[in-house]
């Protein structure tokens, strides 16, 4: 049982591709095959479907590799960076 005074810490796996790169590679090959990559990614974070992704290239499985999360994390991480 979790002692709950403690705080629980993540640690990534830093074997993984960088998020941001693999966004960048599923965006073209998204790009690529004719789809509007803002569309499809929003629609598999808010969905979790992988059909949304194009598995041209392998952007399905690359994407996949990430947890959702991640990608959230790391997309408002880059618009809140270039906000300011």
């Amino acid at each position: 049982m979790a002692n709950l005074d403690e705080t629980m810490t993540f640690r990534r796996d830093a074997s993984k591709q960088p998020v941001a790169e693999t966004i960048k590679e599923v965006y073209a090959a998204l790009e690529e095959k004719g789809y509007n990559p803002i569309d499809q990614l929003t629609g598999y974070l808010l969905s979790g479907d992988p059909t949304y992704i194009t598995s041209f290239a392998e952007a399905r499985t690359k994407l996949r590799r990430h947890e959702r999360y991640e990608l959230i994390e790391e997309m408002v991480k880059t618009y809140l960076r270039n906000l300011v």
